[in-house]
C-alpha cells in the first residue's frame, strides 16, 4: 500500500504547484483592435469613435494566407470597441431615513468620474487604457480626490478637468514588466541563402528613435543567428521572416543587425509584425561578436507595453468595500465589440465567504454561454481573480446584469445593474432617410453598391414568425436630424419612422430589499428567504426625497473612507416641448412595481428589449399613465412633453410651461415608505426645463441624464 503513495505523491504535489502557479489573478482586457474592428479601416473611423452608418458590415474571405476566418470589407466597417471593469466585493448604502445597509454589490474600478457623473462608465480604448496620472490613494479617487483643495467630497459641482478628478481609465492598469529572454548562444557573420542583408535603415527610419545609432563591429547589413536557450518556458519569440519568407522551426531567429547606441552596446532586433523591439546587451561594442568569449547567455528584453497587467495594490485600494447600487452603468452601439472585465476583489465585511461572482446579461442574445454568466455553462470568478466577458451587440435596447451566483440572494443584496444598446439609427448621416437606412439592414430596397443585408439583424416575417421588429408599415418622410438640444437626433429602437425619438433618457432601476436580510447576511446568520419582506423601495438606489437630490451620493464606509454607493440620481429634467426616454427595468426579488405618472402621458415604445411592433409592420405601441413590471422584465416608456403629447391636434406646448413639476410615483402606498416613514419609496419629481444641461463628463459618449435643468 506505502509503494504507490509513495509514486503517486510527488506527482500529485507537482500537479498542485502547476494549478498554483497558473491560478488565476487580476488582469484587464481592452483591445485596440480586432479581427472584427482592425486598424486603420480606410472610411471606417477608428475603434475610438463611432461611424456613420452608410450600410451592413460586410465580410469577405481572405483569398490568400491560411486565415480561417472571415474579415470585414474596408469601408463598412460599423461599430468600435468599448471596454469596463467592474469590482466584485461588499459595500454599505444609506437611505433616505439614514439607515445604512450592507450589500454584496458590483463597484467601478473604470470610468470613475463619469461614474460619478450619474453616467455610464462605458469607454472607447483610448479612455479605458490610461494609465492613472497621480498617485492612488485609499477609496475611490472620484470621491477622494475631490476638488482641487483634496477635499472630499468635491467642494466645487460638477467637477471638471480644471476644479476636479476626471480620469476614466482603468484602475490598476499598469505597462507589463520588462519581458526578459535568455539566449544561449550568437554566431556573427553573413548568412547563407535564402537570407539576404537589407542593410542597416537610417537612424530617422529606425524605429527606436530615442538614441543615435552607429554601426557595430561588423559591417552594415550582416545578420546574427540567435539560438534562444529551449528551457525558458513561455518564450519562444514570434516566428522571424526574412523578407516575406517565413523561417520555419523551433527556436531559430534570424535577423538583420540594427544598429547600437552610442551610450548602450546592443543589438535591437525587431519582430516581425514591427511591435516589439529586442534589445541585445553587450559589454564591448567595438570587438566583433564573435570576440564577446565571456557573456554566457546574454539576454533580449521588450520595453514595458499596456497589455492588461494590473497593480493589485491599486485594486484593492480602491475596490474595496465601493459597491454601487444600482451597479456600475454600462451602455453601449450596436454593432461594438464591448469588453467587460470582472475582478473579484472579496468581501471585506465577510471574510469567511469566499464568495464567487459572476456577470449575467439577462435576456441579452449572447453568441455563446461562455460569456453567459450562468457558473454550470460558463465560469465563475474566484477571489483574487479577473475575468473578461465579451459580447458583440446585434440588437438595441434595454437590459439589466446581475450575478448568477445564488441569484435570489446576491440580487438581493444589491449585485444588478442596468445596461442599454443604442441602436444604429442614432448614426444615419444627416438628413438619411430612416426608413431606407432601416431598410439597408433587412435586405429591402438595398442599392446596387451594397447589396448585402445584415443576416443577424434582418427581420423577414414571411420567413420568420419570431421575427417582431420590422420595417414599419408605410414610409415616411423621416429623415435624420437634430433633437431639441441641438444634438444629433437619438432614438430608442431602429424604428423607420422616427417613433421612437427623444431629447433626454433617464435609466431607471426599480429595487426593493429588506434591511433584516441584509443584517443577518452581515452577521454570519443563515439567511430565511421565507422570511424576506422588502421594506424599502428604489429607483436608482435611492427611496425618495434622495431621488431627486442631484450629484452622487455618498457613503462613508467602515474602512473609514468615503463612498459614492449611488451615484445615478433619479429626477427627470425634460426641456419645453422634449421627450424623456425612462429605461424602466424591474429587479427585484420578490415584489411587482407599479409606476404611474400624472400630467405628463407615457408612450410606451418598447418592452423587454423589443420593438413594439407586429409582424406587418404596425405599431402596437400604447399611451398609458400607469405600467406594471414583475421582476426581470424591461420596458421603455417615452414622457412626452411636446405637442404630440397632449393626445390631440393643435394642443399647445404651454400644457407643460417651464416650471412646472409632476410626480412619477407608485400607486401602490406600501411602496411609498421608507420602512416606517410615509412619503418615501418609489417616487420622484419630473421638472419641465427651459434648457437641459448634462452635468459635466463627454456629452458625445452618452445621452443626457444626470444633468441640470434650467
Amino acid at each position: 500500500m506505502r509503494k504507490p503513495f509513495r509514486v503517486w505523491l510527488p506527482f500529485f504535489l507537482v500537479c498542485l504547484a502547476t494549478v498554483a502557479a497558473n491560478a488565476q489573478s487580476f488582469r484587464v482586457q481592452c483591445p485596440t483592435s480586432t479581427v472584427t474592428h482592425p486598424t486603420g479601416r480606410t472610411g471606417d473611423g477608428d475603434n475610438n469613435s463611432e461611424p456613420t452608418y452608410n450600410g451592413p458590415t460586410q465580410f469577405t474571405t481572405p483569398a490568400t494566407g491560411t486565415q480561417q476566418w472571415v474579415v470585414p470589407t474596408a469601408g463598412t466597417v460599423n461599430g468600435a470597441i468599448k471596454c469596463q471593469q467592474i469590482s466584485g466585493g461588499d459595500g454599505l448604502m444609506t437611505e433616505a431615513d439614514g439607515t445604512q445597509t450592507f450589500m454584496f454589490s458590483f463597484g467601478p474600478l473604470s470610468g470613475l468620474s463619469e461614474i460619478a457623473l450619474g453616467h455610464a462608465g462605458t469607454q472607447f480604448p483610448s479612455g479605458f487604457n490610461v494609465v492613472y496620472p497621480g498617485t492612488l490613494v485609499r477609496g475611490d479617487p472620484a470621491t477622494t480626490d475631490g476638488a482641487a483643495t483634496g477635499a472630499a467630497p468635491y467642494t466645487v459641482w460638477p467637477p471638471s478637468a480644471i476644479t476636479g478628478f476626471n480620469w476614466n481609465g482603468a484602475v490598476g492598469l499598469v505597462p507589463d514588466v520588462v519581458q526578459t529572454v535568455s539566449l544561449s548562444d550568437l554566431v556573427e557573420g553573413p548568412l547563407t541563402a535564402p537570407a539576404t542583408a537589407p542593410g542597416c535603415p537610417a537612424p530617422t527610419a529606425n524605429t527606436v528613435t530615442a538614441y543615435t545609432f552607429e554601426p557595430i563591429g561588423l559591417p552594415v547589413g550582416a545578420q546574427v543567428q540567435i539560438n534562444q536557450a529551449p528551457n525558458i518556458p513561455g518564450s519562444n519569440p514570434p516566428t522571424p521572416i526574412i523578407g516575406t519568407t517565413p523561417i520555419p522551426g523551433g527556436y531559430l531567429v534570424t535577423s538583420t543587425i540594427s544598429c547600437v547606441a552610442t551610450t548602450t552596446a546592443g543589438i535591437f532586433v525587431h519582430a516581425p509584425d514591427g511591435s516589439t523591439a529586442f534589445a541585445f546587451q553587450f559589454t564591448d561594442p567595438n570587438a566583433g561578436l564573435a570576440a564577446q568569449t565571456a557573456l554566457n547567455g546574454p539576454t533580449a528584453s521588450t520595453p514595458g507595453v499596456l497589455d492588461g497587467h494590473v497593480d493589485p495594490r491599486q485594486i484593492m485600494d480602491v475596490g474595496i468595500m465601493n459597491g454601487n447600487i444600482p451597479a456600475p452603468l454600462a451602455a453601449f452601439d450596436e454593432d461594438d465589440e464591448f469588453f467587460l472585465t470582472l475582478t473579484n476583489v472579496g468581501m471585506i465585511m465577510r471574510p469567511d465567504l469566499f464568495e464567487q461572482h459572476t456577470v449575467h446579461f439577462h435576456g441579452y442574445p449572447n453568441a455563446s454561454s461562455f460569456y453567459d454568466g450562468v457558473p454550470d455553462a460558463s465560469v465563475a470568478v474566484n477571489i483574487g481573480a479577473s475575468f473578461t466577458y465579451y459580447y458583440l451587440a446585434p440588437d438595441a435596447g434595454s437590459y439589466f446584469w446581475h450575478c448568477h451566483i445564488t441569484p435570489p440572494e446576491h440580487l438581493q443584496m444589491g449585485m444588478v445593474g442596468q445596461l442599454y444598446v443604442r441602436p444604429r439609427q442614432d448614426r444615419v448621416p444627416p438628413s438619411g432617410d430612416l426608413y431606407t437606412y432601416l431598410g439597408y439592414q433587412n435586405g429591402i430596397g438595398l442599392p446596387t453598391t451594397n447589396p448585402v443585408a445584415d443576416l443577424r439583424t434582418a427581420c423577414n416575417p414571411g420567413r420568420d414568425i419570431l421575427c417582431s421588429a420590422t420595417m414599419p408599415a408605410v414610409k415616411t418622410s423621416a429623415v435624420q436630424g437634430n433633437d431639441l438640444l441641438g444634438n444629433p437626433q437619438k432614438y430608442t429602437y431602429n424604428d423607420g419612422d422616427a417613433s421612437t425619438a427623444y431629447d433626454v433618457e433617464y435609466p431607471l432601476q426599480m429595487h426593493g430589499f429588506d434591511p433584516n436580510f441584509h443584517f443577518v447576511g452581515m452577521t454570519f446568520n443563515p439567511e430565511m428567504f421565507v422570511d424576506m419582506k422588502d421594506k424599502y423601495f428604489l429607483l436608482n438606489g435611492r427611496s425618495y426625497p434622495d431621488t431627486v437630490q442631484t450629484g452622487p451620493q455618498a457613503t462613508v464606509t467602515t474602512d473609514g473612507t468615503m463612498h459614492y454607493s449611488q451615484p445615478m440620481p433619479a429626477i427627470i429634467n425634460i426641456p419645453v416641448g422634449g421627450k424623456a426616454l425612462l429605461r424602466l427595468v424591474n429587479l427585484s426579488v420578490s415584489e411587482y412595481h407599479t409606476l404611474q405618472t400624472l400630467g405628463v402621458p407615457m408612450h410606451v415604445v418598447g418592452w423587454n428589449a423589443k420593438l413594439l411592433r407586429d409582424q406587418a409592420g404596425l405599431n402596437t405601441e400604447y399611451w398609458t399613465n400607469s405600467i406594471t413590471l414583475g421582476g426581470g422584465e424591461s420596458l421603455d416608456a417615452i414622457l412626452d412633453a411636446s405637442d404630440a403629447g397632449c393626445g390631440s391636434t393643435g394642443c399647445a406646448t404651454t400644457l407643460y410651461p417651464a416650471g412646472s413639476v409632476f410626480y412619477l410615483f407608485t400607486p401602490n402606498l406600501d411602496h411609498l415608505s421608507n420602512d416606517a416613514e410615509n412619503f418615501g419609496g418609489l417616487m420622484t419629481e419630473v421638472h419641465i426645463c427651459n434648457s437641459v444641461v448634462p452635468t459635466g463628463g463627454d456629452p458625445s459618449k452618452y445621452s443626457t441624464f444626470g444633468n441640470t435643468c434650467n
